[in-house]
């Protein structure tokens, strides 16, 4: 498989399990961020998870689109099943992410996956662009 000519790459960082977590969006052909949230509270799975949700709602928003590819295979079945199964235990600082993951839930439950969602080849492609480079 070739590296795509266009697409929306996602990821997610998080320092800390649960810590500080923040997600973005870049287009794959200009290196451009389109879309960045965070950091809030929470996992990087959760972060995998709503990078791809953000992704798809954008795009449906404004009538683009293209493939989106990530590199986590937890958030991609998440995203498949429509449910992010985390095991983060709701707390009071947490409570507005657990939200927007609900949100996430049900936009997926409404709208389905409208969009090709793919895992991104790091063996072969190397680092996603949309990686935050702190490994």
């Amino acid at each position: 498989m070739e590296l795509p000519a266009q697409a929306l790459c996602v990821d997610a960082a998080c320092s800390g399990n649960p810590g500080p977590m923040e997600y973005r969006g870049v287009h794959l052909p200009s290196g451009k961020q389109v879309f960045h949230f965070g950091p809030v509270h929470g996992t990087n799975n959760i972060g995998e998870f709503l990078a791809i949700v953000h992704a798809m709602a954008l795009m449906k928003q404004k009538g683009v689109s293209m493939p989106i590819y990530s590199d986590s295979r937890t958030a991609i079945i998440w995203v498949q099943k429509r449910k992010a199964k985390t095991t983060l235990a709701p707390t009071p600082e947490n409570q507005p992410l657990l939200q927007l993951v609900a949100r996430a839930e049900n936009w997926l439950r409404q709208n389905g996956t409208p969009y090709p969602l793919y895992k991104w080849d790091t063996d072969n492609w190397g680092e996603i662009p949309a990686d935050f480079g702190r490994k």
